[in-house]
């Protein structure tokens, strides 16, 4: 069967691909500013479900399509992409020894509807120095990803540890997906598992 990714993210593509799938990739394009909602874990899901939506007007002949959605959320505060170094350091200064939720909103299309799931995981920071911020903001890895961090790449040395499932930090939940699946009616061989 047809399995599509509705995102652009390359951490989740890779995700999914060390995972034993292989997506195609279709990015929705939706407008991620015009999206609201009441808490930073509803916004993490609302965003979802609106690529989900947007990539299936575009998709012909997939039986499964998956779009995700993650958000920091850091004192009540959904915390996006930073979009420039500035913004990315004076958050990392927020941040620093402290614990944030990586809230990641999940929406699958398969041939008998749709399931959603939002996972939430607690990060904690390490304490870092301004050095090691202002030379972690200068690589641009934090500025286009959500809250501002990676833990699957040079972010990685600055977080102490997760609570909860890690995967869902890099931007996928792979149990939270495979419990979609069986939801439906179907095994993660239905999705190709193992590519």
């Amino acid at each position: 069967m047809k399995f599509v990714l509705a995102s652009a993210s390359p951490a989740r593509l890779e995700t999914l691909r060390r995972a034993g799938l292989d997506p195609d990739v279709i990015v929705s394009g939706i407008d991620e500013d015009a999206i609201d909602a009441a808490s930073p874990r509803d916004l993490a899901q609302r965003l979802a479900d609106a690529k989900l939506a947007a990539v299936l007007e575009r998709v012909d002949g997939a039986q499964f399509v998956l779009a995700c959605d993650s958000l920091l959320e850091f004192e009540g505060v959904a915390l996006g992409k930073p979009g420039a170094p500035d913004v990315a350091i004076k958050r990392w200064r927020m941040m620093r020894g402290r614990p944030g939720i990586l809230h990641t909103g999940h929406a699958l299309r398969g041939p008998r509807g749709t399931s959603t799931a939002t996972v939430s995981t607690t990060v904690h920071f390490a304490d870092v120095s301004d050095e090691e911020i202002e030379t972690y903001a200068a690589t641009g890895e934090p500025v286009a990803v959500a809250g501002g961090f990676t833990i699957d790449g040079l972010g990685g040395w600055f977080i102490e540890r997760v609570d909860g499932d890690h995967h869902n930090v890099v931007g996928v939940s792979l149990p939270a997906v495979r419990a979609m699946v069986r939801a439906q009616g179907f095994e993660l061989t239905d999705l190709g598992y193992p590519a």
